[in-house]
């Protein structure tokens, strides 16, 4: 009797092509994969690529340009014919006291931001998302991100009127027979000034973003807490905030690679007030020891400086939120 080898059960066929084990799995691997996804994905690949264009030729492209902190630059003379003096700006610009001065206030004043200024979005993000009205919700919405839209020199302004020594705080201690106090002149509280200004100015456009991770947490996850007893504060701490959580390590990885970016036009502006030892950051160090001067390759030091240090400082943020269960700004493979 002839025993006839049965032919083994095929997986389902869909499962075969998506893990890529079935007769065609090889050829997905390879070119006809790429070719598959690009006709799937050509419309958001279309899309995107006005964007990539632009970022490529004001980002990258120009990024091209930082050879120059390796060269004693002439505007006159061009890349080509610069003379290269290797890292000699960074000598220089490392045994400077001025740019060590700059680096501290830098990090002072996004550590102080970090501390008082971070957490306000949130707050105001739960505290409006809690208001019932939509159109009472929808008003303060747009009261409270409306500054955002303010040039700095209107904000510098409307808090010199405020609490200037000629404003309205310092006004009214006269008419009661106090001493008039201007606060937009003490070196020493000037890293509570610009935080209270950042914070007026952008927490309510920063609020948004976690606004709309807000709307992404499932709601049934409350009514099920609420029937199980759980009230307002623990619905919050066990399902708001674990909700608010990978926005929250986003925005904090991304605001540690902006650490030593804490803005220009707002220092610029208020530098001759305090004095250069309680405002100069590393933004307007490098306009006044680089391009005011003309020493170009010295400022592009100082600029590429800043950007090493920034992108070590998202590398290990995204490392420390990899290790605590969060994707971060990016997952590994």
């Amino acid at each position: 009797m002839t025993t006839v080898a049965k032919r083994p059960v095929s997986a389902d066929p869909v499962v075969e092509a998506r893990a890529g084990t079935g007769s065609g799995g090889r050829r997905r691997r390879g070119g006809a994969g790429f070719r598959h996804r690009l006709r799937r994905d050509w419309p958001l690949l279309l899309m995107v690529l006005p964007v990539v264009v632009l970022l490529g030729v004001f980002h990258y492209f120009p990024t091209l340009g930082n050879v120059i902190a390796f060269q004693d630059y002439s505007p006159y003379a061009g890349i080509r014919d610069s003379e290269f003096i290797g890292l000699a700006n960074f000598s220089r610009m490392f045994a400077e006291p001025a740019f060590w001065t700059a680096v501290l206030n830098t990090l002072s004043i996004t550590a102080v931001q970090l501390v008082f200024f971070f957490p306000i979005p949130i707050a105001l993000a739960l505290l409006l998302n809690s208001v019932l009205s939509v159109r009472l919700r929808t008003l303060i919405q747009g009261v409270v991100y409306l500054p955002h839209f303010f040039s700095w020199v209107l904000v510098v302004s409307l808090f010199q009127q405020m609490i200037g020594g000629a404003g309205l705080l310092a006004q009214s201690l006269r008419a009661n027979g106090y001493e008039a106090i201007d606060l937009m002149t003490k070196p020493h509280t000037f890293i509570l000034l610009v935080t209270a200004q950042s914070i007026w100015k952008d927490a309510g456009w920063g609020m948004i973003v976690f606004l709309a991770a807000l709307s992404t947490i499932n709601p049934a996850l409350y009514e099920a807490a609420a029937a199980d007893g759980a009230n307002r504060r623990r619905r919050l701490w066990h399902i708001t905030l674990p909700g608010l959580r990978p926005v929250i390590v986003l925005l904090l990885i991304l605001r540690l690679g902006d650490a030593l970016t804490v803005g220009f036009e707002q220092f610029i502006l208020q530098r001759s007030a305090v004095g250069g030892n309680a405002a100069e950051v590393l933004d307007t160090y490098v306009y006044y020891q680089g391009l005011l001067v003309g020493d170009f390759g010295y400022g592009a030091a100082a600029g590429l400086f800043k950007g090493v240090v920034g992108l070590v400082l998202v590398l290990v943020a995204n490392r420390f939120a990899h290790l605590v269960g969060e994707q971060g700004v990016y997952s590994r493979s």
